[in-house]
């Protein structure tokens, strides 16, 4: 069974929520991937539903990812359309870009924003990567500290706004 990158981030934002609420600079920064850019996702359908800012929601969400695992344990995600390198990886951190953009929604007072470090030097990558973990971190904590009145519901690349 592939493994989800949303849902662990989902169930720890829903659970301190009520705590951020009380804070005057509430703040919440998804570490994400420049792989689940909906370039990436080249089954139309899927990418069509994260893309539609207008009616996404946590249910549209689940609907792709829902589909997608049912295409995976069928062995059918070529055939799809589904990403064919990494495609739980990427999948799922598109799922986690648009939850993103629904919590900024949401949360209009919150600043919630996702964020790719690049591609930075880590187990998940048996320490192939081009950037520091400080490097990588740079960009996170840069957002995690962003002053009142900062951009919400934002895809970051390196520090860079990106498309999602």
């Amino acid at each position: 069974m592939p493994e989800n990158k949303l849902y662990g981030a989902k169930n720890t934002a829903e659970a301190l929520i009520p705590l951020l609420q009380l804070s005057n600079a509430p703040r919440i920064v998804n570490v994400s991937s420049a792989s689940g850019m909906l370039k990436n996702i080249s089954n139309e359908w899927a990418s069509g539903m994260l893309g539609d800012a207008e009616s996404l929601n946590v249910e549209r969400v689940d609907e792709v990812l829902k589909e997608f695992l049912k295409n995976f344990n069928e062995g059918s995600i070529k055939n799809k359309g589904w990403p064919s390198f990494a495609s739980a990886y990427t999948v799922s951190k598109a799922g986690l870009n648009s939850y993103t953009r629904i919590l900024a929604k949401k949360y209009q007072n919150f600043c919630i924003n996702c964020v790719c470090p690049g591609f930075v030097k880590t187990d998940l990558n048996r320490k192939t990567g081009i950037l520091s973990v400080e490097e990588g971190a740079a960009g996170i904590v840069r957002l995690a500290l962003s002053t009142d009145g900062a951009p919400s519901g934002l895809f970051y690349v390196r520090g860079e706004v990106s498309n999602f």
